[in-house]
């Protein structure tokens, strides 16, 4: 396993596996795949891979702004959310930074590379993983932190902040925030995304990709969304021509309009997630978090730590993603993500096997 999920590939080949029979609930991807209105106008347009993409991508600006509600202009373009997120840090190069504590671990890596002291904000068992927002603001104050940085909902707590708490950090804080918005799509985008924040705060930036919602990890396409225009022209000056390919253009353009699509996914992950979460909470040695992201985090109470159940769960072909890795957590913890109905159920009879029901 790498640190970010699973390798189905390695998986496959130590255990003779096939990579098509492997059920991955460690790596947060729509099981509902691409849009089919999206992947349908790549095969009828697979003569433009004989040219150069618009070297300006007016139209997937133009797509991704309608989608976000946010001006053209204030929006960058990269390989994937990852590099944006490591350009932006650098950009910021704060002194002192703000993490999450457990999150993603490479906000930790980017801010040591460039010398960041790091303060960490404990999200606590006791109270679910929630983040006390009074108690962030004073600490952020208190110890003079210049920068915060984390992914809404974060991973692997599914903790979020709405718009208006984040609004209220911008307003009562003078630090720059970036947030990691990878897994926003999964919540109600009306209260919890702070893309309708940008115009209005240069001290803001956010992050997205294509990768977990749009299940296209293989595009790279992310983007970038800020109104501060020093933070543009950063990312104007680093960028090489043609830096995104035709696939992610052609497909981008598309799949930001695609209402019918982005609804379905919506409410099969709510639904799905609801009745996972339900379904946990019954049996007696494992307990659910509440999460507004695709991935449920779990404790083990009795039986088989993680790693251990990591490798009975194997044998059975499907993966799920140790916890143990991530700073504030340890081998009494492990995510899954939401599949298909067949795959979760085959999941859930495991689980109650292994650590029986009420």
């Amino acid at each position: 396993m790498n640190s970010h999920g699973a390798n189905v590939f390695e998986i496959a080949k130590n255990n003779g596996i096939k990579i098509k029979d492997i059920r991955d609930f460690s790596s947060n991807i729509n099981p509902l795949g691409p849009s089919k209105k999206a992947l349908d106008d790549l095969k009828d347009n697979l003569n433009l891979l004989s040219s150069y993409p618009d070297v300006d991508y007016i139209d997937l600006r133009n797509s991704i702004s309608n989608y976000v509600n946010c001006n053209s202009e204030n929006i960058v373009l990269g390989l994937g959310s990852t590099e944006i997120l490591k350009d932006a840090i650098k950009f910021f190069a704060p002194k002192i930074s703000m993490i999450l504590s457990p999150c993603y671990s490479e906000y930790e890596n980017e801010l040591r590379k460039i010398n960041s002291k790091i303060i960490e904000y404990n999200l606590e068992e006791k109270k679910d993983f929630k983040i006390d927002l009074d108690e962030l603001i004073k600490t952020i104050r208190e110890d003079k932190v210049d920068f915060l940085v984390f992914a809404n909902p974060n991973n692997p707590t599914g903790t979020i902040l709405s718009a208006s708490e984040i609004e209220k950090i911008l307003k009562e804080t003078s630090a720059k925030i970036l947030v990691d918005e990878t897994y926003i799509e999964f919540t109600d985008m009306s209260i919890y995304s702070s893309t309708k924040l940008i115009d209005t705060y240069k001290n803001l930036a956010v992050v997205r990709g294509t990768s977990k919602f749009f299940a296209l990890p293989g595009i790279r396409l992310g983007y970038g969304l800020s109104s501060d225009e020093n933070f543009l022209n950063y990312f104007k000056n680093k960028e090489v021509l043609w830096q995104v390919n035709s696939v992610a253009e052609i497909c981008g353009k598309v799949m930001f309009s695609d209402e019918k699509y982005i609804t379905e996914v919506f409410n099969f992950i709510t639904s799905r997630r609801n009745y996972i979460f339900s379904e946990i909470s019954k049996i007696k040695n494992l307990k659910a978090y509440e999460s507004f992201g695709n991935f449920i985090l779990i404790k083990i109470l009795r039986g088989p730590k993680a790693g251990k159940l990591r490798e009975k769960l194997l044998e059975k072909d499907l993966v799920i993603r140790d916890c143990k890795s991530f700073n504030n957590l340890d081998e009494n913890y492990f995510r899954i993500c939401l599949l298909k109905d067949d795959d979760n159920k085959i999941l859930l009879k495991n689980l109650k096997e292994i650590y029986r029901s009420e």
